[in-house]
This record gives structure tokens, sequence and C-alpha cells, in this order.
């Protein structure tokens, strides 16, 4: 099984380094090959990547939407049939769409190939330039990601980064975005997050687990059942993105910028080991904003006002802190931790509970 993934993204935007930080760091012990299709001169350092074990096909043949066609499908079986590699990355030209990428990928019958996701990656200084001047290429870039990395992140200012945010979100509601210095980032978290493992919605759904557990030897049947009720939420979660995407752009615009993130407020119908006949909703965001350990500290504090924010049982996250190092914190009544540690791809807040008021949480945490 061959996993093909796809880089696109304009000239400058940083796919070249990106590529380099993943085959150091990501895809370590993978046979790999990558392919580009570049318009003009190959863009990466032969050197570096023969070192790393990498074969190169260059394919000069022009703009890749002329070329894709025909010529693509037949380099691709070869490489294929020539090196049976674990994984091929394919960096197609700046100015290619991206659906006529994914289009010749699945056009490949021969071989036992999975397209293991497509990145965009976005300059997060020059989107604007780039939506105004080359629109429908790069729409089509963000529509079509199943990841969103941006780049160039270092220095903007939080409006600027709160903007870009919310007009990918506007044309791609689902797919991660990650945010973060990359340098801040391992290799693993970044395949993570392309691969689409440990998101927003996993975070919830174990928070949504443990509480569960609590309630486990009361409830042994009832549990199983709702067990199967949450697997069918996230089956459908694409349809689930697009509505709570649009509700959190509905009622919360009020909130500031960082509220477009495509939160998922679904009812699971799990019981509170305090009140059975209570039913858990999650709240999850996902921020760009910087804190300080102190707001943390006082903004979990709060949730004991049941009157105020409903009956919190836990809450999680992992957020920039103002003075650049990540903020963890853990909540269960009554007991705020604190503390620093690792980079996240992109600041998340989970709130758990019973009856929670989700518009006073987001104010709370001003997200």
């Amino acid at each position: 099984m061959t996993k093909i993934t796809i880089f696109s993204g304009f000239l400058g935007a940083g796919k070249t380094t990106l590529i380099k930080k993943l085959i150091q760091e990501g895809y370590k012990g993978e046979k790999l090959v990558l392919i580009e299709n570049e318009f003009g001169q190959i863009g990466i350092d032969g050197g570096f990547l023969q070192d790393a074990g990498v074969e190169i096909t260059e394919m000069n043949s022009g703009c890749i939407c002329c070329s894709l066609v025909g010529d693509f499908g037949k380099a691709l079986e070869k490489v294929l049939a020539d090196y049976a590699p674990d994984r091929i990355l394919i960096e197609p030209s700046g100015v290619g769409k991206l659906s006529d990428v994914i289009r010749a990928v699945q056009n490949i019958n021969a071989h036992d190939v999975e397209l293991d996701g497509f990145t965009t990656v976005v300059d997060a200084k020059k989107y604007k330039m780039y939506m105004k001047n080359f629109g429908e290429f790069f729409d089509n870039q963000i529509t079509y990601a199943s990841c969103l990395i941006l780049s160039h992140t270092s220095g903007l200012s939080q409006d600027k980064l709160d903007d870009c945010v919310k007009s990918l979100r506007e044309k791609n509601p689902a797919a991660p975005i990650v945010t973060t210095e990359w340098d801040e980032l391992t290799g693993k978290q970044l395949v993570d997050a392309m691969t689409q493992k440990n998101t927003l919605d996993d975070e919830l759904k174990e928070l949504l687990e443990e509480a569960a557990h609590h309630d486990h030897h009361h409830h042994e049947h009832d549990e199983e059942h709702e067990h199967h009720h949450h697997h069918d939420h996230d089956e459908e979660h694409e349809h689930h993105h697009h509505h709570d995407h649009d509700d959190e752009h509905e009622h919360h615009h009020d909130h500031g910028p960082d509220c477009t993130c495509g939160c998922h407020n679904h009812d699971h119908e799990h019981h509170h080991h305090h009140h059975a006949d209570e039913v858990f909703t999650s709240w999850g965001r996902e921020t760009t904003r910087a804190y300080t350990p102190e707001e943390i500290q006082s903004a979990l504090e709060a949730l004991g006002n049941e009157e105020k924010y409903g009956m919190i049982l836990r809450a999680k996250g992992i957020v920039a802190g103002t003075d650049g190092k990540w903020i963890h914190y853990d909540y269960v009544p009554g007991v705020p931790d604190v503390r620093t540690g690792s980079a996240s791809t992109i600041g998340r807040l989970c709130v758990i509970g019973s009856k929670i008021n989700e518009d006073a949480i987001a104010e709370l945490f001003k997200a």
C-alpha cells in the first residue's frame, strides 16, 4: 500500500520548508518519493533529498494544468512500479488546481494506493493578495484541503491572524487549521493534523467518554447505547461541522473574530453521575488568542458558578501564553490545574457539563 500526500499552496508559501521538516521528523523510516511538478525550475534542493533517501522525479513539462491529465498519471504509475514506495509526496505547481491533482491520483487503478490527504500551505501574510488576484485557484486549494497549515504567522497581529482564520473557515469549515509556528511543533504533530488525528472532536469525545465512565456502574446498559449514538455523530461530522460553523456564525458573531472556528456543540446523551436524568453537552472552540496563566486560572475558578455557566463537569485545553509559553489546563469542579507545556497546532478550549451556557462560557474565555 502506497500512501499519497498532496501539498498545495502558492509559490513562496513554504511548502518546501514544510516538506523538509516532515521528511526529517514526520515520515521517519518510510520509503519516500517526492514528485514535483513545478512551474519553471525544480524548487527543492536535490542534495538534501538524496541524503534523506528520497528519489526525485523532475517533471518540468510546463504548467500542471496542461501536463497533468496525461503525463502526470503515467509518471505516477512509473514511480509506483519502479520504487514501490511507502509514501509519495506530490508537490504540484503553485498555480495548479488542487482538484485536478486529486482527480489524477484517483484515476490510478492499477496499484494499491491510498490518498492520505491534501494539505494546503497558506501564507498568512499574503493570503488576501492571493485571494484577490488568483481567486479561483486559491479558493480551490483552500476548499479542497483536508488540512490547512499557515506559514509566516510569526509577528502577525492577533487581528490579522483572526481575519485569516475566519476567511479560511468560510471556505472550508471542517479542515484542521495549524496556526502555530512550525518550529514549536514536532513533525508528528503536523502529521496528526494532516491525517485529522487528535482534533478538537477527538478531544471532546475523550472528555465525554471520561464523564460517562464515572457513571458506568450505574448505567452499564445505557452507556453501551450512548457510546454507539456518539459514533453516529462522528460519522456525520462533516455535516455537523457545517452546521456548527453556521450556528457559530449566526449566534456568536458579536464575540469577536475568533468565533468562526466551527465548533462542535452536539448534544450527547451521557448521564452525569449526580443527576442520571441530565444530558451532557460539550462546548469546544479553537482559538489563536494568547492568554496569561492568571486569566485561565480565574476563568476556571469562575466556572464553579452554576447559575451563570451551568453545571460544569470538566474543562480542558491548551492555549498560547502571552509570554510565548503554552498553557495547559484541566478542571474538575473546584480544582483548576494550570501549567505550561508543549505547543499545540492551534489553541483549544473544551468544556463539558450539564445545561451549560455556551454564550457565557465563550465570553468567559474571550473566545
